[in-house]
């Protein structure tokens, strides 16, 4: 009974041990370096390079608007860097909104390597940067993050209030992503990381846009409407993208997703 319990032990602890080796793997899929910049679609930006407190330097992009109706900070997913997601930064800076986006450590042209703390680290250190450097008074500020950048975007709400929140593929836990795979649940069991979006969000009471493909598998949408529906916010609008699956929800039905978007930030109030 001794040794069985023993062996028990050291398995648990085996499997502890691989779990934690293997979840950055799992949850991070940077690429490296700058293949694209807002340059291909005609815009101007400048190049910003952000000091994290723990030595980090994170690449990031200014769009400003010379007449912007808001300033978004915004937060990609797990795969790729700035340069992949660079249709939505520039469809954003098109429609009137000055952008800063900017790459988690390990991502693009930033220095290090994800991990959940460390994305966190990265959020606060790219909130403290714009509030310093490029916030332009009187005009309203949105904390932007779609998929893995809504639980970055969330925790930023804890630095600095937004004047709103927009979330894009969200999800309440990691644990409710995986809710009908017990075997995914059992590894959970062993893993650190969480990434609680709706804890993050706990104390956040301003104007919250959560937008959710419909046919969304990577993302269940399930999931989305979950964190919207417990989200303590009273000002809180939920919109369903017809058709949209993950990664495209801004060109699976572009009037749908603009029109809401363009109803939300003519709504927040004046700054």
């Amino acid at each position: 009974m001794t040794h069985a319990l023993l062996m028990l032990a050291v398995a648990l602890v085996t499997l502890k041990v691989v779990v934690w080796l293997m979840e950055p793997r799992m949850a991070f899929f940077p690429t490296r370096g700058i293949q694209e910049t807002p340059a291909a679609f005609g815009l101007t930006f400048t190049d910003v390079r952000v000091a994290t407190p723990d030595g980090e330097t994170l690449h990031a992009w200014w769009l400003e608007h010379p007449q912007a109706r808001a300033q978004v900070i915004f937060w990609h997913g797990n795969g790729g860097n700035l340069s992949l997601w660079l249709d939505v930064i520039a469809d954003l800076r098109q429609r009137g909104f000055s952008v800063f986006a900017v790459d988690y450590r390990g991502y693009g042209g930033s220095t290090g390597s994800a991990t959940e703390r460390g994305i966190y680290i990265d959020a606060d250190a790219a909130v403290t940067h714009f509030n310093s450097q490029l916030r332009k008074p009187g005009i309203p500020v949105i904390f932007w993050g779609r998929s893995l950048g809504a639980p970055v975007a969330a925790s930023a709400t804890g630095r600095a209030r937004p004047d709103a929140l927009v979330l894009e593929s969200p999800f309440p836990d990691v644990a409710s992503i995986f809710r009908g795979n017990p075997v995914m649940r059992f590894f959970l069991l062993f893993s650190s990381y969480r990434f609680p979006t709706l804890r993050l969000m706990e104390r956040y009471d301003g104007p919250l846009l959560v937008i959710h493909g419909e046919r969304d598998t990577l993302i269940p949408y399930r999931a989305g409407r979950e964190l919207f529906d417990r989200a303590p916010t009273p000002r809180k609008e939920f919109v369903t993208i017809m058709g949209a699956e993950h990664n495209d929800l801004h060109v699976a039905d572009r009037a749908a997703y603009w029109t809401a978007i363009d109803r939300f930030v003519a709504g927040l109030p004046k700054t």
